[in-house]
């Protein structure tokens, strides 16, 4: 369990996390006046749509607004590249520059690092060592980060559903990378695949104990793992207040609604 701020993670019903997806400050700030009055528990800012994300002092004087809009709401920043279903390429020196000087700042509470940075993200294996050449600066990024907020370490996949024994590796690879928070969310497509995802999910939190995991299946047909979350051990659901950032996300009305039910004792 983490606790930040009011919300501790990984007790109870999943948290609901919403995303602002908008590229102008004044966009943002106004979209997180409306998420606020839902009284969600976590907000996560895609930094890979703003149109000045490229300038860090704007970014750091943003985040800095949010947070005084925020409150008690966590904050989470994310810069989600193309090559995980994001809106930008960013080089690897700037995105380290950019989460680096962010999480120093002080203005936000969480940021999701992609811990598969140093792979070709389709590469299919089932052993992903933290040794590999290729993952020591994001092993140092997590590192770094991690003495000032709490860090995610995400892979996405929107194309597929890698193996039930490839997405364990995947969660204990980025857990053994240091990160607080492993994260995984594939594109399933066939039921098989939302099975496996969540069992995947069970079996990885055998072994990880207490640290919370987060993980979906995308689409349609993987909308119950946005809300089964507290039976397969995924801590954290994405749901949306208009604009998605990802295929299948809920209205929070509805997935409040559906949580509560599903974590209500008899």
């Amino acid at each position: 369990m983490i606790k930040i701020k009011d919300s501790i993670i990984g007790e109870g019903i999943p948290k609901i996390c919403v995303p602002i997806v908008e590229k102008t400050q004044e966009a943002i700030l106004d979209q997180a006046q409306e998420i606020v009055s839902e009284s969600v528990d976590i907000v996560e800012w895609r930094l890979d749509f703003y149109d000045d994300v490229h300038d860090i002092d704007c970014v750091i004087q943003t985040a800095d607004l949010l947070q005084s809009i925020l409150g008690k709401t966590v904050l989470l920043l994310t810069f989600r590249t193309k090559k995980e279903g994001g809106q930008k390429d960013i080089s690897l020196e700037e995105y380290k520059r950019l989460l680096l000087a962010v999480a120093k700042s002080g203005k936000t509470d969480m940021i999701d690092v992609e811990a598969f940075r140093g792979y070709d993200v389709s590469e299919q294996k089932e052993t992903f060592s933290v040794d590999d050449t290729e993952n020591e600066a994001i092993r140092s990024l997590i590192n770094e980060l991690s003495r000032n907020v709490c860090v995610i370490g995400s892979y996405h996949d929107f194309e597929k559903t890698p193996t039930k024994e490839e997405m364990i590796q995947r969660l204990l690879f980025i857990d053994q990378m240091g990160a607080d928070i492993p994260k995984m969310a594939v594109m399933p497509h066939n039921g098989q695949n939302v099975l496996d995802l969540m069992q995947a999910t069970l079996l990885a939190k055998e072994k990880t104990g207490t640290k919370p995991l987060i993980t979906m299946a995308m689409g349609d047909l993987g909308k119950i793992t946005r809300i089964a979350g507290i039976s397969f051990g995924s801590t954290v659901t994405f749901g949306c207040l208009g604009k998605a950032s990802a295929p299948g996300q809920i209205e929070v009305e509805n997935l409040r609604k559906t949580l509560s039910l599903l974590g209500k004792e008899e």
